[in-house]
């Protein structure tokens, strides 16, 4: 069973209904066929035991009149060996027969079979055999009363069908159900092996396409993969099973080549992340390592003013490097879930005012002028602190950075339902319409005087919302430099 095919099992459990539906069937029609003859007996012999009764003096003065009756029973058994005669009193007790002797083994007849029988009861009616007690012992009867000036003094109780009938029908029934169930298997399992080979064939036929479909993805790869993925249904199939297991793999399919076409593109950005970095940290790099090569080579050769403003140069150099390697650190932590929120309610405004002084010293020595617009009733977020506040600064960091001299930064502050909602907007360039897809995914080395993208910052901002149940967006503001927008909850 185990090696066998869908279609060679369901061949062989089929054959086998067949033959217990068939061999089930042949016994039901002998048992049928059987009652029904025995039906017929019982009705042609139903009045047997009354001309008996009526035509022979069966019971004298005295009784029960032997010499008539074993004259009787002996001429009727001769006549038909099949049946068998006797002779009951009112309680059904046994009290004439002709068989051999020893060979009764009841001598007391059911009555209420005999009563059915004349009350015009279904025939065929089932009374006692005397001569056999088995369970199937049962046989057609016909019976009739013996009345004495209109009273009741016994019956005549004919067995139709005797032992001699009982046995020589057995043997025939025997002979006839073998050759019966041997013709009859034969057809069921001939019948079975063709129509099970045509109709499973038949019904198996989308399973063993789609097995088909399913295989080649083993040796196809993803192009196989891409392939299943575009397969419309058979807008002709019927909608059972196989159709749904076959949608089902389609549509797995489609979430393998969604998947892949994801990692992709993560596997895309992620190189393009590390080109970025790269470059981030190669210029840096590269200006102290000129500066500081300078100083080493030609130290005695620069007056002090050169070697200090070559320090200060190379120091602000390695800041950067630094700033970067700690933005970076920071940004692997939280995409690989090492930090987590510690919530506390704490007041949107006030924050807001302690990241303002922050950059106030930065702001007046570049004229910029810092605003907040806070709506009165702001309630208390639930977030976590310090968290908030890498948000602020990196954004408030972020607009002084590409905000000309002598320009504005203001920051927004309003309730909107279970939120605070949070607003930043400066007056710079803004962003390149062909940056805005993948400036909070990646950092992009086209930063420049005119041009603004994304950076290590913006993407630590995102993170962070996102561990809060929030987001950032970029909010259209023609003319009016970059707008960023983003909640945090009550």
């Amino acid at each position: 069973m185990k090696n066998m095919t869908l279609a060679q099992r369901l061949t062989l459990v089929f054959i086998v209904l067949l033959v217990a539906c068939g061999t089930i069937s042949g016994v039901l029609q002998v048992r049928s066929s059987n009652q029904y003859s025995q039906a017929v007996i019982q009705r042609l012999s139903q009045n047997l035991a009354k001309h008996i009764a009526d035509s022979n003096p069966l019971l004298s003065q005295n009784g029960l009149n032997n010499a008539s009756v074993h004259t009787l029973f002996d001429q009727l058994m001769a006549v038909n060996p099949s049946v068998e005669v006797y002779l009951l009193d009112k309680q059904g007790n046994i009290i004439g027969d002709a068989a051999p002797a020893g060979s009764l083994k009841l001598k007391r007849i059911n009555l209420q079979p005999v009563q059915a029988l004349l009350q015009g009861a279904k025939m065929p009616v089932y009374g006692d055999n005397p001569r056999n007690i088995t369970n199937d012992s049962h046989q057609v009867f016909s019976a009739a009363p013996l009345l004495d000036n209109g009273q009741v003094q016994g019956y005549v109780y004919i067995v139709l069908l005797g032992d001699e009938y009982t046995a020589l029908d057995s043997d025939a029934q025997l002979h006839s159900a073998v050759l019966m169930a041997v013709r009859s298997m034969g057809l069921v399992i001939l019948f079975g092996l063709v129509a099970g080979a045509l109709a499973f064939r038949w019904v198996t036929r989308p399973i063993r396409r789609l097995t088909e479909q399913v295989s080649s993805l083993d040796s196809g790869g993803m192009e196989a993969v891409k392939a299943l993925s575009h397969t419309l249904p058979d807008a002709k199939a019927q909608r059972d099973e196989v159709f749904q297991l076959q949608q089902a793999f389609i549509n797995m399919a489609k979430r393998i080549d969604e998947q892949w076409q994801s990692l992709t593109r993560q596997d895309q950005q992620r190189r393009e992340f590390i080109a970025n970095i790269s470059h981030d940290l190669r210029t840096p790099l590269t200006s102290l390592h000129g500066y500081l090569e300078t100083l080493s080579v030609k130290s005695d050769q620069l007056s002090n003013e050169d070697r200090q403003r070559y320090l200060n140069i190379a120091l602000v150099q390695s800041k950067k490097v630094g700033r970067l390697a700690q933005e970076l650190f920071e940004l692997a932590r939280l995409e690989y879930g090492v930090v987590k929120p510690q919530k506390e309610p704490f007041s949107m405004c006030e924050l807001v005012q302690d990241v303002y002084q922050k950059f106030e010293l930065t702001a007046e020595t570049r004229h910029l002028i810092l605003q907040a617009d806070m709506m009165p009733g702001i309630p208390l977020v639930n977030a976590d602190l310090a968290m908030m506040e890498r948000v602020m600064t990196n954004l408030l960091d972020n607009a002084i950075r590409f905000t000309p001299d002598h320009g504005t930064i203001e920051i927004r502050l309003w309730p909107q339902k279970e939120k605070v909602m949070v607003q930043l907007n400066d007056t710079g360039p803004g962003i390149a319409a062909e940056l805005k897809a993948d400036l909070f995914i990646r950092p992009s080395i086209l930063s420049t005087g005119r041009k603004r993208a994304g950076g290590l910052g913006l993407m630590i901002v995102k993170r962070i919302l996102e561990l809060h149940g929030s987001d950032i967006a970029l909010i259209e503001n023609p003319g009016k430099g970059a707008c960023f927008e983003f909640s945090v909850p009550v």
